[in-house]
């Protein structure tokens, strides 16, 4: 059977143990506009995982031979597969040109009707994760008649993708 506690004991229990959102996801106390990070902090981790490797490398080439079994093969297969992960991470870590605002302009721009409310989501696209902005609109009218999905590259600012088409939810169609 389970624990059982007295009532004005569990009550203490439960006020001392509260959750508590971290302060950076606090909706209430959210002051300005969200900035959205740059890809190129990819970087960080992929120059940790490059040196990880060849530490580990030189640790294999030092005390391979060594009687001890602390360092064996795998360690070189470790530094292998860190380096191989590292490029990957490396090669993936573009800097983005193009921010959330830029896209939203851009995404009005494509769309052959004046944009009401839009709302513009990172995304990644392909095997080195091209960063790309996803963008929905909807026209001015209210309720708006159209919407849009506008997909634009976040490093040259160019439509990947665009789909126009009539707003279902309007109830006319």
């Amino acid at each position: 059977m389970g624990a059982c506690y007295e009532m004005s004991e569990s009550s203490e229990i439960r006020d001392e143990l509260r959750d508590e959102l971290p302060q950076d996801l606090n909706v209430s106390g959210f002051v300005g506009a969200y900035q959205f990070p740059d890809n190129s902090r990819r970087k960080i981790p992929a120059i940790l995982y490059l040196v990880t490797s060849a530490v580990c490398v030189v640790l294999w080439l030092a005390f391979n031979d060594s009687p001890s079994g602390l360092v064996n093969d795998g360690m070189l297969a470790a530094a292998v597969v860190l380096g191989v992960f590292g490029l990957y991470v490396l090669s993936s870590s573009w800097p983005m040109t193009v921010d959330e605002k830029q896209a939203l302009v851009h995404a009005s721009r494509a769309v052959d009707f004046a944009v009401g409310h839009a709302s513009a989501q990172q995304v990644w696209r392909g095997l080195r994760s091209r960063p790309t902005w996803r963008v929905f609109c909807y026209s001015a009218e209210e309720p708006p008649l159209q919407r849009g999905l506008v997909m634009i590259d976040a490093l040259d600012a160019s439509i990947v993708q665009l789909l126009v088409e009539a707003n279902p939810d309007n109830g006319t169609n």
